[in-house]
């Protein structure tokens, strides 16, 4: 078995480690998927923000370059993480509020129609907008139930889908098991039933090579402070595809996604295109870092960052089969490395009581009830060193 200091030696993209601002206090960060670490850029970004632009600027700002960065940064994630053209991303609230407006918009786009496919295993907030949604509107939730290491299967969403079918909502990587769907699949075999499809990218965007345009996606929706290292709760993206853009309408009808905003006009009237999708005023300051990942990805490019990704989860999943396996430790992701996101789940009945010990040491993976343990591998910021770490701490955490 190749040590981590030999992978780390061959490691191409070694380099970029250093980009990330790091303290002594931890010593294996493994929760990439959840918070991203700032880049350094960032943290000068955003320390000259505070002077250089709101400081001096103020509310000029708005007029001289605020106004519009939702759409341009939105332009810049497209191009750069998602296979996407200009004027279909957008930057704008929340994910769970970007999600609730495009389920809307959807369900409304299908007036005929009163079904939804979604997972039993979606992210929490997936599943609870939904049932609201559905609850509201009068529609049926058809939930498929996929394996314990898994997630939808394209055989799970065909047998699921029929002529009610307004609309499916997965995840393109499973938030618990790791699990890579095929995309461009299901969203081929929804679409030849006459449904519309939303991809939750939250847990694939910048760890994983998206195409949306290509695959034909319909909508889209993901947050930027996992792999994209916007910070604590920067705002998430939204994609609509431009040939529906002009047909959609949004239920969230705020002052930021009308015509003319500053008019302040009686009436609401929807901006041409893509900004019609915004609501409210946008979070510049959310805004800053994520652009300084954004660089760095460029660089690399989405076929680099995914080959180091592959790489350090079959290191983690060969130390897992070594060091783990025999202590009846279960691995609850795939091990197709084809068929795995960025995170590898593993889990055991002691992990709550593990997990919260590693934190104390400065070993930061993190822990999904029941019983996982989640190794997020930020590609860029993660070592080798830290996912040995990591695991040989666990793994002393189950004596």
């Amino acid at each position: 078995m190749t040590t981590a200091a030999e992978l780390d030696a061959a490691d191409p993209l070694s380099g970029y480690l250093d980009k990330f601002y790091r303290t002594e206090e931890v010593v294996a960060y493994l929760d990439g998927n959840s918070l991203g670490r700032p880049t350094r850029a960032s943290v000068e970004r955003l320390a000259s923000f505070a002077t250089e632009q709101w400081g001096s600027r103020l509310i000029r700002g708005w007029d001289e370059q605020w106004y519009d960065l939702p759409l341009k940064v939105g332009d810049r994630v497209g191009a750069v993480t998602l296979g996407a053209a200009a004027g279909q991303v957008f930057i704008g609230d929340s994910t769970t509020v970007i999600l609730y407006k495009l389920i809307r918009t959807a369900l409304d786009a299908r007036p005929d129609r009163d079904e939804i496919i979604v997972d039993t295993d979606n992210f929490p907030t997936d599943r609870y907008l939904l049932e609201g949604i559905a609850a509201e509107r009068g529609k049926k939730l058809r939930w498929i139930t996929p394996e314990h290491d898994a997630g939808a299967t394209e055989a799970q969403i065909a047998q699921a889908l029929g002529p009610k079918t307004a609309l499916v909502v997965l995840s393109h990587v499973a938030y618990r098991s790791g699990y890579l769907a095929d995309a461009e699949a299901i969203t081929k075999i929804a679409h030849e039933a006459g449904a519309l499809v939303l991809w939750d990218l939250c847990h694939s965007v910048g760890s994983v090579p998206i195409s949306l345009d290509e695959w034909g996606v319909d909508l889209a929706a993901g947050c930027t402070y996992k792999y994209l290292n916007g910070g604590p709760g920067s705002p998430a993206f939204g994609y609509v595809r431009k040939e529906h853009q002009d047909s959609f309408r949004q239920p969230i009808q705020g002052w930021m996604g009308t015509s003319n905003p500053f008019e302040m006009g009686p009436a609401y009237e929807p901006h041409d295109g893509i900004r019609r999708f915004i609501s409210g005023t946008p979070s510049v300051i959310g805004m800053l870092a994520m652009q300084d990942m954004l660089d760095l990805i460029e660089e690399v490019g989405m076929a680099g960052v995914r080959a180091k990704s592959e790489k350090l989860t079959e290191f983690a999943v060969e130390l897992f089969d070594k060091l783990l396996a025999p202590k009846s430790v279960v691995l609850a992701s795939p091990r197709d490395p084809a068929r795995r996101g960025s995170h590898v789940t593993i889990d055991h009945d002691s992990f709550a009581e593990v997990n919260a010990k590693l934190w104390t040491q400065g070993i930061i993976p993190d822990f999904r009830r029941p019983n996982g343990i989640r190794l997020g591998l930020s590609p860029l910021s993660t070592s080798f060193q830290e996912v040995e770490t990591g695991v040989r701490a666990i793994e002393a955490g189950l004596q």
